[in-house]
């Protein structure tokens, strides 16, 4: 006999937005489920690098976002075990030539309206940051905003945090429905009942969507990591290179890669980043691994010898317009979205958080929750595409050796 629970929301998805939600929802006096199919990060979020980045983010409510995630970060940084490895570390974009510099100057005017500390660095003060970049640059960009956590810990100890009933390994196989309001969600053990439902799946948010009569059009995006063997501290902030920025805004499905290294407290480097479209692909690229290497030893020559001793990959959330789906479904009454981040979830988690526990009190949200509205993308109330080859009930986004310890 199937168990039955009252609750004001059940969220589902035990990411770091996810639990994001579950935290500011808890605090704000809410009685929360928090369920998965899988264990806490073993999506989207134990496949990141724990990036909290405002650099990559050009003026508008993307970084907006950012900027509110990272104030949120820096008191969720005072108040949650140091597990976490919140680091401050600051990150820098470096220009191979004249005219990149140039754009990055024009971006950088940009943010620095919306809020964004970006200092220029010139060619011949490169080194004073980065002892052991590679000559030749033509110069960069500091910004003392962006951070690092360690994404596994920190969902981990962001759910712990929220006090929220937790059920993992429980697939949700229904979202239930009275008279086209959401009331609950259905898994093979039991129903949790609530008037709210959190969409925070992640990869599978179109999945999720889909069971409730709408659309929302999530796709995967598939990356890659490099991990070195630990070395002393060669690598002091977020290094990449500015092609980076055009990277992460392009829609294209192609294979595409630009250098971001960063070291850890724990000595290791990582080293990404890639981006494609290939559906739920989990096999190895060498040919994305042999960019990442060439990149970024050519931006740290002192990495040409360095020992990779694994790689780990996953699949960012993806959506057509970059920005994440946040707040109710005007579609589906009870319905909420919090996905499709892509690879900036874990640094727009704590905004997304708020932004959902504001919708579902009815509190004033932080900033203007207007541009992440979830049906936006039309009033199509068929499944988003699911992969062929790749069944809804199968937890094909999650990494099978996804590390709980990535740096």
């Amino acid at each position: 006999m199937l168990k039955r629970h009252s609750l004001d929301a059940v969220i589902i998805g035990a990411g770091v937005v996810g639990a994001a939600c579950a935290y500011y929802a808890t605090r704000a006096g809410l009685s929360v489920a928090v369920v998965d199919r899988g264990p806490v990060a073993g999506g989207t979020t134990g496949a990141g690098e724990g990036n909290l980045l405002v650099s990559d983010k050009e003026a508008g409510p993307e970084l907006d976002l950012a900027l509110l995630s990272t104030r949120l970060w820096t008191e969720l940084a005072a108040v949650l075990p140091r597990a976490i490895e919140y680091e401050p570390k600051g990150g820098l974009v470096v220009a191979p030539d004249d005219t990149t510099v140039q754009a990055l100057r024009s971006f950088a005017e940009g943010q620095r309206k919306a809020g964004v500390d970006a200092v220029e660095v010139p060619a011949d003060a490169l080194h004073e940051l980065e002892p052991h970049l590679a000559p030749g640059l033509a110069g960069g960009f500091h910004y003392p905003q962006d951070a690092q956590v360690q994404p596994a810990q920190a969902a981990a100890r962001l759910l712990a945090a929220s006090g929220a009933e937790v059920y993992l390994g429980e697939e949700v196989t229904g979202v239930l429905l009275d008279r086209g309001a959401v009331r609950g969600v259905s898994t093979p053990r039991r129903e949790l009942l609530a008037p709210a439902v959190v969409n925070a799946a992640g990869t599978w948010g179109g999945h999720i969507a889909s069971l409730a009569g709408v659309s929302l059009p999530v796709l995967p995006r598939r990356g890659f990591v490099l991990v070195t063997e630990p070395l002393p501290r060669v690598v002091r902030h977020k290094v990449y290179a500015a092609d980076y920025i055009a990277d992460v805004a392009s829609g294209s499905a192609a294979l595409q890669s630009s250098a971001v290294v960063e070291g850890t407290p724990s000595g290791p480097v990582l080293i990404g980043a890639t981006r494609e479209r290939v559906g739920f692909d989990r096999s190895l690229s060498t040919e994305a691994l042999r960019r990442l290497a060439a990149q970024a030893a050519a931006l740290f020559p002192v990495l040409a010898d360095v020992r990779v001793l694994r790689t780990y990959h996953g699949f960012r959330p993806y959506l057509p317009d970059h920005l994440p789906a946040i707040g109710q479904d005007a579609r589906r009454p009870g319905l909420l979205h919090a996905c499709g981040h892509e690879g900036a979830g874990i640094g727009l988690a704590p905004a997304t958080g708020l932004l959902i526990a504001a919708a579902l009190t009815g509190a004033e949200p932080p900033l203007p929750a207007h541009p992440f509205r979830p049906d936006r993308f039309g009033t199509d109330a068929s499944p988003a595409d699911t992969p062929a080859d790749t069944p809804a009930d199968t937890p094909a986004d999650t990494p099978a050796d996804t590390p709980e310890e990535p740096s």
